[in-house]
């Protein structure tokens, strides 16, 4: 007999911050290791230690690169980790893109707030460095998908495909002959960049992510309403925004509204890309052919349709250029990044449309956008809102309840545990509802730092 350990140190009972250890008696286990996004009350628990050991964690094994799944990997290694983190070579990619860019954004916003003295501390400290961001970065180690990757005597790992962002995957871990499933995030069915999602046959203990567990996402004829909004947009000469997350959506809105310009459904409209981790996520798509859908020919031919703006004097050009244009930039949940630059400038501007694509976690400004929120505060101050606001839920990269379900279909066993994680306490109740109806499955919501001991 042997007991494992699963402690939950994150996106339990919440959406983000996705963090679960693994204590084994032959290896300690980090997968996935994400920053809180959101809510206050949740992003000061980034400031706090783990309550654990970082220094006995064996390995990292990660899912997929997005912040919540990866941002917090500087500071478990300032906390002592100093081991492999493992991931795909596209996660890897994106994930080095991710910590980079938010290292400088958290030395950027520390040195904004002392000088400008608003920091309830006596002085601002960036969240993580640059220079620790390369240190954790030295530390990764790639390998394939679909192969068993042996971590010890009794212990191994294996990565298959699940849609949602380039490299994303789920994670089999065979421990003592038990199957753990982490499903990492999961994606949809019909992505036009993705493949479909893989399925697991088996899993005695399931992680599984439950972003829209109670809900569908509606059918929306996407193309048509991209397009009606921008005729609109082009009609009362104004700007479409769309806040994007640099990762997959940036590139998916990229071929979407390329794909409407060959096809005569909209005219040749200034579309301009300003996001520098989404123009460096681009380089990962020509790097990585194999994990997307695009030819070498329709990659090149549909980047060569935007402008791309690299420097922040182009952001301010850009945002004093008359004509009606379209600009997508970062970030997708209005968080931070060049967007606000364009709301602070123009969300009080009437003929401003903003366009809200992808999940909006609570607390964030696109939530409350969404929420029909009359004012927006952006770095202490507040702008009033007078730009029609616009949703397009389709476009998340996340599944909806249905296709979580159809991603367990293929599972033949009972699992012995069922964990639901990373979603919002609604979501999450309603699915275990949905699994337990569907398929029988008794399922366990855990709580922020619950510690569960397995036997087996």
């Amino acid at each position: 007999m042997n007991t494992i350990k699963v402690h939950f140190l994150g996106a339990s009972g919440t959406v983000t911050g996705s963090k679960f250890y693994l204590e084994t008696p032959e290896l300690n286990i980090m997968v996935d290791c994400g920053m809180f996004q959101g809510l206050k009350e949740l992003r000061v628990l980034n400031w706090e230690p783990l309550p654990i050991d970082a220094s006995k964690i064996d390995v990292v094994l990660l899912t997929h690169g997005h912040l919540d799944h990866t941002g917090y990997l500087p500071r478990l290694v300032k906390e002592g980790f100093n081991s492999d983190i493992i991931g795909t070579a596209p996660t890897l990619a994106i994930t080095k893109i991710i910590l980079l860019d938010s290292a400088k954004i958290h030395e950027e916003q520390a040195e904004q707030a002392n000088k400008e003295g608003y920091s309830k501390h006596e002085k601002a400290l960036p969240f993580y460095t640059l220079k620790e961001a390369e240190k954790t970065i030295k530390l990764f180690q790639f390998t394939e998908k679909e192969e068993w990757i042996i971590l010890s005597k009794n212990i191994r790992f294996k990565y298959k495909c699940n849609g949602h962002i380039i490299g994303s995957t789920f994670i089999t871990l065979e421990i003592f002959g038990k199957i753990f499933v982490f499903s990492g995030d999961i994606g949809r069915q019909n992505d036009l960049l993705l493949a479909p999602p893989e399925r697991p046959k088996k899993a005695d203990y399931l992680f599984i992510e439950s972003t829209y567990g109670g809900k569908l996402h509606p059918k929306e004829k996407v193309a048509d309403i991209l397009a009606s909004l921008i005729h609109k947009t082009i009609n009362e000469k104004g700007n479409l925004i769309i806040p994007s997350f640099a990762v997959e959506r940036m590139q998916s809105l990229m071929y979407q509204l390329w794909l409407l310009f060959k096809s005569n459904q909209i005219p040749n409209i200034p579309i301009f890309i300003d996001s520098p981790m989404g123009n460096n996520v681009l380089s990962v798509f020509e790097q990585f052919p194999d994990w997307h859908k695009l030819t070498k020919k329709e990659y090149h031919a549909m980047c060569n349709h935007f402008t791309i703006i690299s420097s922040y004097a182009d952001t301010w050009k850009t945002i004093d250029d008359p004509r009606p244009k379209i600009v997508i930039a970062g970030s997708g949940m209005v968080t931070g990044g060049r967007v606000l630059t364009y709301l602070k400038q123009l969300i009080d501007v009437p003929t401003t449309n903003i366009l809200i694509v992808g999940y909006q976690a609570e607390g964030t400004r696109g939530r409350q956008l969404l929420e029909g929120a009359h004012e927006l505060k952006i770095f202490e101050k507040y702008y009033p809102v007078k730009a029609k606001i616009e949703h397009l839920e389709s476009l998340s990269a996340h599944a909806d309840q249905r296709e979580l379900l159809q991603w367990l279909k293929e599972i033949k066993n009972i699992p012995e545990g069922v964990f639901l994680i990373h979603g919002e306490p609604s979501s999450l109740d309603t699915f275990k509802v949905k699994i337990r109806d569907t398929y029988g499955w008794q399922g366990h919501i855990p709580k922020l730092n619950e510690i569960q001991e397995l036997i087996i």
